[in-house]
């Protein structure tokens, strides 16, 4: 029998420096007492942060300082929590280091209001008369173009109380779906009894027998009819909460206020669901292919999951993979390939599972040093693909850290997801490019296939029913079940089209998607594999030039808005072009797969 090692059996060099953030736990509980004991001097600042030019200097700076402190203290302490969540020492690192950050965002919670509350002219004038103050001239004018949306000080007061209520829906919402739901057994391809838990849900429909497929897919839908009242009155409770905000901070629609952390125009949003629809016929086609390859009569929801070509059972260990995603990042230069072979040497991975590990893969890491990356590492070809995601995440993080100061260090959500997903879609040119054997060329393509299907075409269907949600609710209308079940299921017809059985079950799926409690969040998973196909394309087609532009958007941070880093970088999301460029893409790689199964 395998089983699976504790932390001391892993070998040093597989596991990440953390040492490079801090040497030793005494490290950081010295920078924790420091940051602590330094709370007290933002108080000093109450009511006088618009006093002159360099007094506004001074908190901002304070705030930097004691910011970036806390990130490094916040960043340790989970990183070591996640090496083994069993252990407590690193369990109370954690828990005092996000103590410490609600403490901090409550010290300089002022800070904002104060801004606002002044003469705009008065900033602007401090900006350009004190040279030091121009490195915020980005963040201020963010601050300030808010300000039709900011109330008074007594209402921001009221609306910061509500905002525990707020939460209701969200809160009510995850105890149903992670505490009370109970889903039922079904039996498994051998015939033995199995619960049906979400895990499981999703390989069952990834099975190759299409009695486990539909008899998970029954069983899973049955449970959220059971309570689809009460799941339909919660997310009209979170609707109403959007619609309320909106209307109080003075925006037209409840879409209108999501995008504008962003800076992003409604017609993005519009025009993406637009071209979306334009290529339906391509999605559809694909699903002819799909139920050709599967033998089927017919097509069920419950079939769309199912790979068409089965796994390659082909071993990949670790130091082939970084060999390989080398390889195919080749394209990007070799700046880029030398940053990336230092992070391989200097332990930025954080490679192989352990007890107590915490499962999954992420890139993370605080600015001043180099970003980290965790792995659950599996000798597999779809591993190679997620080491090469969480490298670009990585990589984005690296050139932000190098080029920008601590103000802005970060990336907005919306391009988050772009780096990550570029560095995949260049692998797989590269080993599409490289391979000889038919059946992985065909593993590759529908897997490129799913991640088009899955990432554009399906999140962009919930985009719609969100904004569709929203509008009825601004329109004065009551979100029933029965309305949402049908508007729900038009949205499965419309999408998938007469190639698929539209089953029942499929018109209660809203009510299990947690991500509708984030009110237009998912749109953007769209934007950003749109955006990265595009740029991998140019990078592909045209070399040192869009290479050169691409690392630019790397290197930009949160300098500026997300639609103008994404512009400087070759890519116009407001035209509805980039999105148009990565759906011909998919129109391609599904002629291509057509012609793979036709010569077989």
């Amino acid at each position: 029998m395998t089983t699976v090692r504790s932390r001391a059996e892993i070998p040093v060099e597989d596991t990440w420096k953390l040492e490079d953030l801090y040497p030793d736990d005494q490290a950081w509980e010295r920078e924790f007492q420091d940051v602590q004991s330094r709370l007290g001097e933002v108080e000093a600042f109450r009511g006088r942060v618009l006093e002159s030019a360099e007094t506004l200097l001074a908190v901002l700076r304070l705030e930097d300082d004691l910011s970036l402190k806390l990130e490094r203290l916040y960043a340790y302490s989970h990183m070591r929590k996640d090496e083994d969540t069993t252990n407590s020492t690193y369990l109370a690192l954690a828990d005092r280091a996000q103590g410490l950050a609600a403490r901090l965002a409550g010290a300089f919670s002022f800070v904002v209001p104060e801004i606002l509350a002044g003469d705009a002219g008065v900033v602007q004038g401090y900006i350009d008369s004190h040279s030091d103050l121009a490195l915020y001239r980005h963040k201020l004018d963010d601050i300030l173009r808010r300000k039709p949306h900011v109330l008074s000080a007594a209402e921001e007061a009221i609306l910061a109380q509500v905002s525990e209520i707020a939460q209701g829906p969200t809160t009510i919402f995850s105890m149903v779906d992670d505490a009370d739901l109970r889903l039922p057994t079904i039996r498994d391809e051998q015939g033995q009894e199995v619960e049906l838990t979400k895990g499981r849900y999703s390989q069952f429909l990834e099975s190759q027998d299409r009695r486990v497929r539909q008899d998970a897919f029954t069983a899973f839908y049955a449970a959220y009819k059971e309570r689809l009242n009460t799941l339909s009155a919660t997310y009209h409770a979170s609707v109403k909460k959007d619609v309320f905000y909106a209307r109080v901070r003075k925006y037209g629609s409840s879409l209108e206020a999501a995008l504008d952390d962003d800076r992003v125009p409604v017609e993005v949003y519009d025009s993406l669901i637009a071209a979306v629809h334009e290529f339906l016929p391509a999605l559809h086609r694909y699903l002819r292919l799909r139920k050709k390859v599967l033998g089927l009569n017919d097509l069920h929801m419950y079939d769309l999951y199912v790979p068409l070509v089965p796994e390659i059972h082909r071993e990949v260990s670790f130091d082939e993979a970084k060999k390989t995603v080398l390889e195919g990042l080749a394209p990007m230069g070799e700046e880029y390939l030398g940053v990336m072979r230092d992070a391989f040497a200097s332990r930025w991975v954080d490679v192989h599972e352990n007890r107590g590990k915490r499962g999954g893969a992420y890139s993370w890491g605080a600015y001043g040093t180099h970003p980290y990356v965790l792995l659950n590492w599996q000798p597999n070809i779809d591993n190679v693909f997620t080491l090469a995601h969480e490298m670009g995440h990585a990589m984005h993080s690296h050139y932000t850290y190098a080029h920008q100061p601590y103000v802005y260090g970060g990336y907005s959500i919306f391009v988050a997801e772009v780096a990550s997903t570029c560095n995949e879609s260049l692998l797989l040119h590269h080993l599409l490019k490289n391979t000889p054997d038919e059946a992985m060329r065909r593993y590759l393509l529908n897997h490129h296939l799913e991640q088009f299907r899955t990432t554009v075409f399906r999140q962009v269907m919930f985009a719609e029913f969100e904004k569709l949600t929203h509008e009825a609710v601004e329109a004065g209308h009551a979100l029933t079940s029965d309305w949402m079940c049908d508007t729900y299921r038009r949205l499965n017809e419309t999408y998938y089209g007469a190639e698929v059985v539209i089953d029942d079950q499929i018109a209660w799926e809203w009510a299990r998607i947690p991500h509708f409690y984030t009110a237009f969040y998912v749109y953007k998973y769209a934007t950003g594999f749109s955006a990265a196909t595009a740029l991998s394309r140019r990078i592909l087609e045209e070399g040192e030039p869009a290479v050169r532009r691409y690392l630019d958007f790397l290197s930009a941070g949160s300098s500026d808005y997300p639609l103008e880093v994404l512009a400087k970088a070759g890519v116009d999301m407001r035209s509805p072009e980039p999105v148009r460029q990565a759906l011909q893409v998919f129109e391609e790689t599904v002629a291509e797969l057509e012609k793979s199964f036709a010569g077989s």
